[in-house]
Parts: C-alpha cells; structure tokens; sequence
C-alpha cells in the first residue's frame, strides 16, 4: 500500500517536471513557426514563472556551491586578518611594556637626581652588591668606596630619601652599611614635626623597636613619622626613618627589598661637606 503511494506521488513529480521543461521548448517553437503573438503573450504568464522556477532548480546546487566557496573564501580571508592583528597586538603589548619599563626607570632616575640636587652639596648614588641578614645582623655592602669619596659614619639612604642605615666601613672600591634593623644599630631619632625625641634601636628582626625619652607623657601610636635627630651629632637631622607600627615597633625599609642606595656626605657638626 505505501508503496503505490509512493509510486504515485513519483509518477506526479516526473510528469510535473517533464510538463515544466516542455513548456519552454513549446513557447520557443510558437515563436518560430508561429509567431501568433496573443498565444505567446498568453503562455508568457505561464511559461515564464515555470522557467523561472525550474531554472531555480536546476542553478540551485551550483549557487550553493558558489554560495559555500565564497563563504570559505571570506573565512580565509578572515583567518589571515585575525592571524595579522594577533601579531600586530602581540607587537602592541611588548611595546606598551617595554615603554612601561622605561617610564618606570625614568621616574626611578629622576627621584634619585631630585634627591642628589636637593642636597646641600654633594651625594653619592650606589648599587647594593650584597645583604647580609644572620645572627641578629644585617648588613649590606655597595659599590662605592674611599676613591669616590666615602666614608665611615655617612648616611645611606633608598632612592625614596629613606634612611637605610649608616657606612662602618670602606674599601677603596667598596663598603659596608649597618641597616637599621643590625642589632648593634642605635640612632637618634625624633617625631617627625615636634621635638619628642628618642632611639631606634635595632634588634635583627625586620622591625626595630622605639624608645621615647625627652617627654614621659608622650603616648606613640600607629602611624607617627620618625625622622632623623642630631643630638648626638652623628647624622643629619630631618631624614625620614619609618613608621610607627603600633607603641614600639617602627616599619623601615629592609635592606633585601634594595638595589640601589645613596650615600649622603656630612660631618659630625651635622653641615654637609
């Protein structure tokens, strides 16, 4: 039964398509032979739509296969663009780091010139060479010695105008800083803004511990400046030193955390050479 149905509908179909491709080849043959031209004016509502739409048939497979070429030929295309913007945003990004670097080093130089500038007379930059951080001491050496124009008891500051700890000894080419975390370290320190003065004193760990003195009622808290005091006429006064991390325990700068340093000349009198 399903299949006479189906032989049917076939048979419909073959007659259908054969009766379509007649219709042309009939209106061609009356404008030949017969050129009646109500009879073609006639058909032409007829044949027209019909070539049309077989012609649609027919053309259908190769459209689509133009259709598929150039859609492949359009990702192609677009593969190689995306493949040429990685490469150029690939650029973009080494460059922007690059430049990034280099702003970084700029602004880096230009701290360290502004603090050289802004001393009265003359400082020494120098690159940190080693740190040695064991047994409650910790010292670093720098590159810079007696031949460029250290010596014992100068002051050695970070890039950011920090003081870092003190030179104990010099070589013609090199020297030796006590950090202010060395267990044998012990400046004169004040509150930065009054006269309440007082001693870091160091204790080999990474936080040195405040003692005040010139004012009993003094109540220290969490986040009071230290800066340098001369009262003992061994460094120059107003360097910043650190920050109160709460009653006795002050946040400096640690000497593993440097790569370069500036040395500060000046003598005992606190008047720079």
């Amino acid at each position: 039964m399903n299949q006479n149905k189906i032989s049917s509908r076939l048979r419909t179909i073959i007659k259908s398509a054969f009766a379509a491709a007649v219709l042309p080849i009939l209106f061609i043959y009356i404008m030949i032979a017969k050129p009646d031209y109500a009879i073609m004016n006639g058909l032409a509502h007829i044949v027209l739509p019909v070539a049309n739409w077989v012609g649609d048939v027919i053309t259908w497979p190769i459209r689509v296969v133009g259709s598929t070429v150039d859609n492949i030929r359009e990702l192609s295309k677009l593969r190689t663009e995306n493949e040429e913007l990685r490469v150029r945003l690939d650029d973009a990004l080494r460059n922007k780091n690059i430049c990034e670097v280099a702003i970084a080093e700029n602004q880096k130089l230009s701290r360290e010139l502004d603090i050289v500038e802004n001393q009265p007379n003359k400082a020494i930059i120098a690159d940190v060479t080693y740190d040695n951080t064991a047994f409650q001491h910790s010292t670093f050496f720098i590159n810079k010695g007696v031949k460029h124009g250290l010596a014992e008891g100068m002051a050695v500051v970070s890039t950011d105008g920090m003081l870092v700890g003190t030179v104990t000894d010099v070589a013609p080419y090199f020297s030796r800083v006590r950090s202010l975390t060395d267990s044998s370290s012990n400046i004169a320190v004040r509150i930065a803004g009054s006269e309440v003065y007082g001693f870091l004193q160091g204790n080999g760990s990474d936080t040195p511990t405040m003692g005040f003195f010139s004012d009993p009622e003094f109540q220290s808290s969490e986040g009071i400046k230290l800066v340098t005091s001369n009262i003992s006429g061994v460094l120059p006064n107003g360097v910043p030193v650190g920050e109160m991390l709460n009653e006795t325990d002050v946040k400096v700068i640690q000497p593993k955390k440097l790569s370069r340093v500036i040395v500060l000349q000046f003598d005992t009198q606190n008047e720079y050479r």
